[in-house]
């Protein structure tokens, strides 16, 4: 099934590069816009996408409208998966991206772009349904994170929760720690059980334990 992208991306020559890399990888770009206003446009128009690329500081103010256009995107079109591009690493957007249990959504960094490969899978894995956080902005956000929340973990689990804030899943992480995915699977239970989860939907709790370790142990259930 050809997925269906709208790119938003103020910057003329990012936008058509994005574009022209995805038309080659089989995907097919529906709309391709300048700002925020004209992706609501392009939405309304072609409401059955399937991903949308989004850059979080759009015209005429390029603060926060890519933002707020995905938090409408989520609210409007939830079978629409969004991915955020950044230039730099905003934080409080990770833990906006993700508040609430969502899924099909991204935060990436506009230098990962230039490493095809991991900008495709990056992609795909928002587009199927799943969650992605760019790795740098996982670690600057522990390096900020209250380490009354960090104490609880084992530094091994420490790696498999910032694995699980990157959007692996469980094969990826025992991949990423050369150890067996039984081994992740016992990570996360003890993960769980420390951050003090309840039985929530296993994906759920997932979602909100990488809030959870972000926020130092804060409420994790504002968006």
């Amino acid at each position: 099934m050809t997925v269906r992208v709208i790119i938003a991306e103020d910057s003329v020559l990012l936008r058509s590069g994005m574009a022209k890399l995805l038309e080659d990888e089989g995907m097919e770009i529906v709309a391709a816009v300048g700002d925020a206003d004209e992706l609501t446009a392009a939405l309304d128009k072609h409401g059955d996408v399937d991903l949308c690329l989004v850059d979080i500081r759009m015209p005429p103010t390029y603060s926060e409208e890519g933002m707020h256009a995905a938090i409408d995107i989520r609210r409007d079109y939830p079978g629409v998966a969004v991915l955020l591009l950044s230039q730099h690493v905003v934080g409080r957007y990770a833990a906006e991206l993700l508040g609430g249990g969502a899924t099909r959504v991204g935060y990436l960094l506009k230098d990962r772009v230039a490493d095809i490969d991991e900008f495709m899978v990056t992609v795909r894995r928002v587009a199927d349904g799943g969650t992605a956080i760019d790795p740098e902005v996982v670690a600057q956000l522990l390096s900020r994170t209250d380490h009354s929340a960090l104490d609880l973990l084992s530094p091994r689990e420490g790696e498999v929760l910032a694995a699980m804030a990157e959007g692996l899943n469980n094969a990826g992480i025992a991949a990423r720690l050369v150890i067996t995915e039984r081994a992740v699977e016992k990570h996360i239970r003890a993960i769980f059980t420390k951050l003090d989860l309840g039985h929530d939907d296993h994906d759920h709790r997932r979602v909100r334990a990488v809030l959870r370790y972000l926020r130092g142990c804060g409420d994790d259930t504002a968006s």
